[in-house]
């Protein structure tokens, strides 16, 4: 253990349990540690360094603005706010957006105004309001996203959690629909799940869901912190079922890999419910958050990294699909968020992981014992090769009992 993760471990609060690697630069897809070595990023920061490491672009538009203007906070207005906004609706076909930091963040905004709206637009009695989320959900850490959390470490000792959340199995039309009463709210739901295990549910659920919110007058709310902006092949993952939700939470890839930047946006019936003084952010919108997202959101269209991602996604897929291994029980995924199940009873996905940092490869172990492949979008189809053959040795040597588990 170097100097360094040593203060880490000896000052840092015990919330992390890092994989055993120093890593102290970035470039692309690559990483170094304090000795000089380079691995390749598999995990892209769950999907916050979409755009790989240091990107120059982003570099420059945040370097470019730190020099210029830093945080005002929105007592006053800026002039690159308003721009970044217009880009986000306009890609997104959202009406309005509210600028936040980090995805939680949006999201618990998102549960505002879909209380507010229950109460002042569809007349639901006062603090009657239910919001349905789907099982295996990971919407972020706040008191009241863990409330309906069903992974039973995210709750314990964290309650009392407040009221007005239901949760159904996801993937589930019967059950949403069964669920709904006159006083539900909205259904929160990822359109793909990932710090659920990469759980992509089964075809048409999202639009069948869309529909059923529409027929119970419930607003649809797309987490898409993780699979937004070119993550699974599409602008958002929604839209690749044809849906327009009424809300969108974006985080992660929004700020680069730089900065914390989210949004949460939603039809203008839906975010009109605010009112100066109702919610807010001293750093929410800053100047060098909006120019950096709107760094990446240009980024993300004129390098052409949707495009991208769906050809790179389908490759790494086919190239996981085709490992021949007895630990392997499943893969999952859509564009470049893929997931490798291992069979729990053969193989432990934690130990997988500190197996692969030393065959040079960074990734993360989620639940059902599950090997995640969230790579920048940048990444090339000889660099998921070298990565995959890594794995798949890996998988190899323990399967062959050259290691012990």
């Amino acid at each position: 253990m170097s100097g360094f993760s040593k203060l880490e471990t000896h000052f840092g609060a015990s919330n992390y349990a890092p994989l055993p690697v120093m890593i102290v630069r970035g470039e692309g897809v690559f990483v170094w540690d304090q000795d000089g070595r380079r691995y390749i990023d598999m995990m892209g920061a769950y999907s916050a360094a979409s755009f790989g490491h240091c990107h120059p672009r982003l570099v420059a538009a945040l370097s470019a603005q730190a020099g210029r203007l830093d945080t005002i906070s929105r007592a006053f207005f800026s002039d690159t706010l308003g721009p970044f906004l217009a880009r986000a609706c306009e890609l997104t076909g959202m009406d309005v957006a509210l600028p936040m930091n980090s995805g939680a963040e949006a999201v618990e905004t998102a549960l505002k105004a879909a209380r507010k709206w229950a109460y002042k637009v569809k007349g639901v009695p006062q603090d009657r309001a239910e919001i349905i989320a789907a099982e295996g959900n990971f919407h972020g850490r706040t008191i009241s996203i863990v409330g309906f959390s069903s992974v039973a470490q995210y709750r314990d000792g964290f309650g009392p959690f407040p009221p007005g959340f239901r949760l159904v199995p996801f993937g589930d039309v019967a059950a949403l629909e069964a669920a709904i009463t006159p006083h539900t709210a909205a259904f929160l739901v990822e359109p793909i799940q990932g710090e659920g295990g990469i759980n992509v549910p089964p075809p048409g659920y999202l639009a069948e869901a869309a529909r059923i919110c529409r027929k119970h007058r419930v607003l649809l709310l797309c987490d898409e912190v993780q699979t937004g902006l070119g993550r699974t092949g599409g602008l958002l993952a929604c839209q690749q079922d044809d849906v327009k939700p009424d809300g969108l939470m974006l985080g992660k890839a929004l700020g680069g890999g730089l900065l914390p930047v989210s949004l949460f946006l939603a039809r203008r019936e839906v975010m009109q419910v605010f009112t100066p003084g109702d919610h807010g952010s001293t750093f929410g919108g800053n100047p060098l958050a909006a120019a950096v997202g709107l760094a990446a959101l240009d980024t993300l269209i004129d390098e052409r990294l949707i495009e991208h991602a769906a050809t790179a996604g389908a490759y790494l897929l086919d190239r996981l699909g085709s490992i021949r291994n007895p630990l392997i029980r499943e893969v999952r995924g859509r564009g470049l968020l893929a997931g490798v199940e291992l069979h729990r009873e053969r193989a432990n996905a934690r130990f997988v992981a500190e197996r692969m940092v030393r065959a040079g490869v960074l990734t993360k172990d989620t639940h059902r014992n599950t090997l995640r492949f969230t790579p920048p979008l940048i990444i090339q189809n000889q660099q998921i090769d070298w990565a995959i053959d890594r794995f798949a040795e890996v998988l190899d040597e323990i399967a062959e009992a050259k290691v012990s588990i």
